[in-house]
């Protein structure tokens, strides 16, 4: 198995583990909220996120530009998360 195919695994378990998360606070407290909306959103960018990195990991060579690159998807990712959670920028997406 080489190294690409390794880091796809990781990068769909990773998020797979970090949709438990939530998953398992429901069960335990009444805290947590989600529905399976919510899920799927946050799957989604989870997943968009991290196979978008390894597209650029995949493609571009020079090293400086693909941390420049990964650093915006993932500030791109924080401030959809953000967004969507508590509402910074006060789209009609925002969360309550």
């Amino acid at each position: 198995m080489t190294i690409q195919n390794k880091r796809l695994i990781g990068i769909v378990l990773t998020a797979a583990v970090l949709l438990l998360i939530p998953f398992l606070a429901m069960r335990f407290t009444d805290e947590v909220k989600w529905d399976r909306r919510d899920f799927v959103i946050m799957g989604v960018l989870l997943l968009g996120t991290g196979l978008m990195c390894e597209l650029v990991l995949r493609v571009v060579t020079k090293t400086a530009y693909r941390i420049a690159i990964c650093a915006a998807i993932l500030l791109a990712f924080l401030l959809t998360w953000i967004e969507l959670a508590v509402g910074i920028f006060g789209t009609r997406f925002a969360g309550s």
